[in-house]
């Protein structure tokens, strides 16, 4: 069990490592950053979610994801808003210029994810793990 989990971490460390890479080059944001945004732009609530959801998405702790929501926020992708119903609750929402971001950056994103497993299928000890993924029976959006 143990060799399994640490098999799926080294993959997800490759993908991590290769898509950090290829997205700060090609359009200047962390994988984090593109993780919240697709996060945001691609969820049912019409591209928001609290605070707690985003970071159940992505997934981060809660005071990684309110620093990188201020970021996003700073640089116009996103805005905060308080919840109406529970003033308490902060809601964070995709701008046009965040959405418009994150679908260019998706397809580089998923070249890349693509690109890494097709690797990693040459890999016997990440190659089970590759069939698996692609027997599972996902929606794709």
């Amino acid at each position: 069990m143990e060799q399994r989990w640490q098999a799926l971490r080294q993959l997800q460390g490759r993908v991590d490592e290769a898509a950090e890479r290829v997205l700060q080059s090609a359009h200047g944001i962390s994988v984090s950053e593109y993780m919240a945004l697709a996060a945001l732009a691609y969820c049912d609530d019409d591209g928001h979610l609290r605070q707690q959801e985003l970071a159940d998405a992505i997934p981060l702790n809660h005071s990684s994801v309110s620093r990188l929501v201020a970021r996003l926020e700073q640089s116009g992708l996103t805005e905060r808003y308080l919840c109406q119903t529970d003033r308490r609750g902060v809601y964070t929402q995709v701008t046009q210029q965040g959405r418009a971001l994150v679908e260019s950056a998706r397809q580089t994103y998923l070249k890349t994810l693509q690109d890494v497993l097709d690797e990693a299928r040459r890999d016997p000890a990440l190659s089970p793990h590759i069939a698996h993924l692609n027997s599972l029976d996902i929606p794709c959006a």
